[in-house]
């Protein structure tokens, strides 16, 4: 039982030690700046993942968009190809 109580007292001072300077530091400019870095770092790889994700999806919109346009234009010139071709043999047979 004596043990317990030693540990429990132990970690109560070193609780108590470790908040007065955590207070100190807060007030001190540099360590406030070095944690504001510390936090944009992490913020920063935080947002690029997703960031990278997007310009993946993009990327791939914009493919597809691509093929697509393609298709469309391919089947718009055979739409005239055929469309002239009919012309052509409709005026050729009324003459």
């Amino acid at each position: 039982m004596s043990l317990k109580r030693d540990v429990l007292v132990a970690s109560r001072v070193k609780k108590k030690l470790v908040r007065k300077p955590v207070m100190d530091r807060q007030k001190d400019p540099m360590w406030r700046l070095a944690h504001l870095e510390n936090q944009m770092a992490k913020l920063s790889e935080l947002v690029r993942e997703p960031a990278e994700d997007v310009d993946r999806l993009v990327r791939i919109v914009a493919e597809d968009r691509e093929v697509i346009r393609r298709q469309l234009l391919r089947k718009h010139q055979e739409q005239v190809r055929a469309r002239k071709h009919r012309r052509a043999s409709n005026a050729s047979g009324v003459v």
